[in-house]
């Protein structure tokens, strides 16, 4: 008989081990205790399948620190067929009580630590089979301590959250937006304006460990605002959170400078390894990261449903 339970205390962080899988069991586990350790999961959102008293397959669901309502799933092992039927159900059933109403989850190709998603044309498929549809098809970047540091731009100059305040940056995100071709954008465009979506963009940006000395506008040598960037820690790793650049500063390179400054803050800040993510199809997003001295590491799906 199957059984989805939260899982008990002796099982965490490791839930689902495998054998002969030692480094997957590991770094699988350290990811989830850092989670917890964060705030981004609880032990009643880790469910586990079981089976003839064995684990065979688990499901966590994960917020931003600080958050009530879980708005992801952040690791899956959907076991057979009717395990990962049963632990989708129950992710989607728990997220729902507890106010959710949408649930998104990544999927990263080629499968890799700390969620190691193999067989992914399967897991896509259970996916679609529940409800889960490609929000974006994207592709992901990766500089680490070593690799040669970017130049910067000398063409712009920059000015802080922690002089200027929220509104410029909410003024130059709405602009920026206004002929973005990026699928996260456009969707919350879609849902509330383009000022709207700027509010929410910056604010969600603003929950992510970070400094206001490090969110900072691009200025050009005619003084316009011309860039943003929002670089920032998440509980995982250092992200070049977000890149805007106003239809004014279009084709002068400026995402690559913007990449050069969040790397350069971020160094500064004693970071070690920097990732970042752009739609596939935005080809001079994925110049940027290439000419700021990024590798593309994977390819990420971010998937979701509506509850």
């Amino acid at each position: 008989m199957l059984t989805i339970r939260p899982a008990r205390p002796e099982e965490l962080p490791a839930l689902t081990a495998f054998p002969n899988d030692n480094e997957r069991n590991a770094a699988t586990a350290a990811y989830l205790s850092g989670l917890l350790d964060s705030g981004c999961t609880r032990p009643d959102w880790c469910l586990v399948a079981e089976r003839d008293g064995a684990l065979i397959g688990n499901v966590v669901l994960w917020t931003p620190p600080g958050r009530s309502v879980p708005m992801d799933i952040v690791l899956l092992e959907p076991g057979d067929d009717e395990t990962g039927a049963a632990v989708l159900t129950h992710a989607a059933d728990l997220a729902r009580s507890l106010g959710a109403d949408s649930q998104g989850h990544v999927l990263d190709t080629p499968s890799q630590a700390p969620q190691f998603q193999r067989d992914p044309q399967r897991r896509e498929q259970l996916l679609a089979d529940h409800g889960f549809t490609v929000a974006r098809d994207g592709c992901r970047f990766l500089w680490q301590i070593g690799d040669p540091m970017p130049d910067q731009d000398e063409r712009l100059h920059w000015r802080s959250l922690a002089e200027l305040g929220k509104e410029p940056f909410v003024d130059l995100l709405a602009d920026a937006f206004t002929d973005t071709k990026d699928s996260i954008f456009l969707a919350k465009i879609a849902e509330h304006g383009l000022r709207g979506a700027a509010e929410r963009n910056l604010a969600d940006m603003l929950e992510i460990d970070h400094k206001p000395a490090w969110f900072e506008i691009g200025y050009n040598q005619q003084d316009q605002p011309v860039a943003i960037s929002l670089p920032a820690r998440t509980p995982s790793s250092a992200v070049i959170g977000l890149v805007a650049v106003a239809p004014p500063g279009r084709g002068h390179g400026y995402a690559t400078a913007v990449v050069a400054r969040g790397t350069r803050i971020l160094v500064d800040a004693g970071t070690t390894e920097i990732r970042g993510d752009c739609d596939a199809s935005n080809i001079g997003m994925f110049n940027a990261f290439q000419r700021a001295g990024y590798r593309n590491f994977a390819n990420r799906k971010m998937l979701s449903r509506p509850l």
